[in-house]
């Protein structure tokens, strides 16, 4: 097991907290009411990706949850690696309960880097649900014959990646990538996962990565066709703050594990602990649903009160499991946590970062 030294304090504070919180019980029913309202559920991608997958999964949960059980409908916003979606929610002044925004990493990344493009500031809205995840590398079959474990027999080959964008969530792999020595030439520009999933399956792409979700639901079938196999994932933290194998995925090794293996790749070193921080804000923090700051503490309470009573359902385990994966999902105190997790980040781990985006993509955030 792999230690992520920097990371364990904020590591287990989320965990401990998501714990408490996940069986507190639901918040007292607050008065606020959305009777033969419309919910927008904004999220800042296109239909296709895994950000998509998780909207649609807790909008008609929400729907029955909210008081009035208001309809709630998914809307994408993708552009500017996201940054366009954040920033238009950043100016809406809808704050009575009918809008909400879905976050992903690839929302936390430019604003962790002080990214120009974002006008948004995450302290100004509050959270209600944050939602931890996980994250799947596969390779098409042909090249997925070479893996035996460590990726010392592909360091010679030439790899594809539809990215959508250097200081979006992808940067978690490529990071990756670049510490396992692989030579891999990023095509920039795509809207969502989604996009370089279809890629692959076109096959204008040979490497690929996808959150649970929609590997669940996008890429499985490919490797059950035998189409794709899987090399590694990107673990999920213990109690103790340690990178262990995913729930999810028990039995494809980590990225952690794959790095050990690989001749070149360090599991300590500066390298490793930028990884592993952008790792916690990408992943084990990675979406969140937000109300505009301004709602009001009854607005707040309603949401509180739905997610809360969305997670207490019976059958939730069992439904989000197939959907999303195995991993927290976290309300009240939690989510606050999850939230500061997400947008926080080491001056060390951030220049790195800065420093390794100009010199390999020519990246700089100016």
């Amino acid at each position: 097991m792999i230690n992520l030294s920097t990371t364990r304090r904020k590591a287990l504070g989320l965990v401990a907290v998501s714990v408490l919180a996940m069986t507190a019980g639901a918040p007292q029913m607050a008065r606020a009411d959305l009777s033969g309202a419309t919910v927008d559920f904004v999220i800042p991608f296109s239909e296709s990706g895994g950000s998509a997958t998780w909207a649609n999964f807790f909008a008609p949960l929400m729907s029955q949850a909210l008081e009035g059980n208001p309809t709630v409908v998914v809307r994408y916003r993708p552009g500017a690696g996201s940054t366009a979606g954040a920033n238009w929610f950043a100016e809406q002044t809808t704050d009575n309960g009918t809008l909400v925004f879905g976050t992903s990493g690839s929302t936390q990344f430019p604003y962790l880097l002080r990214d120009p493009r974002v006008r948004y500031e995450y302290r100004d809205w509050t959270p209600v649900l944050a939602s931890g995840t996980g994250g799947v590398v596969y390779l098409p079959a042909d090249l997925g014959a070479r893996f035996d474990g460590d990726m010392d027999d592909l360091q010679d080959e030439f790899f594809i990646f539809g990215s959508q964008g250097a200081t979006t969530l992808d940067l978690v792999p490529l990071l990756a990538f670049r510490m396992l020595g692989l030579q891999v030439e990023p095509v920039f520009g795509i809207e969502g996962r989604g996009d370089g999933r279809l890629m692959f399956e076109r096959g204008e792409a040979n490497i690929d990565y996808q959150t649970s979700s929609a590997y669940i639901r996008n890429v499985q079938p490919l490797v059950d066709q035998g189409l794709a196999v899987p090399v590694m994932t990107w673990g999920i933290l213990d109690n103790d703050g340690n990178v262990v194998r995913d729930p999810t995925f028990p039995d494809i090794p980590t990225f952690a594990e794959i790095c050990d293996a690989t001749e070149g790749c360090e599991t300590e070193g500066v390298a490793w602990e930028a990884w592993s921080a952008f790792f916690v804000s990408g992943f084990a923090a990675q979406k969140l649903v937000y109300l505009p700051g301004t709602a009001s503490p009854e607005v707040v309470a309603m949401y509180e009160a739905a997610m809360a009573g969305i997670l207490a359902r019976p059958d939730f385990a069992e439904i989000s499991a197939a959907e999303l994966g195995v991993y927290p999902q976290m309300i009240g105190p939690a989510a606050l946590v999850a939230h500061e997790a997400a947008i926080t980040v080491s001056d060390e781990a951030r220049q790195y970062v800065l420093d390794w985006l100009r010199e390999d993509y020519g990246v700089t955030l100016e």
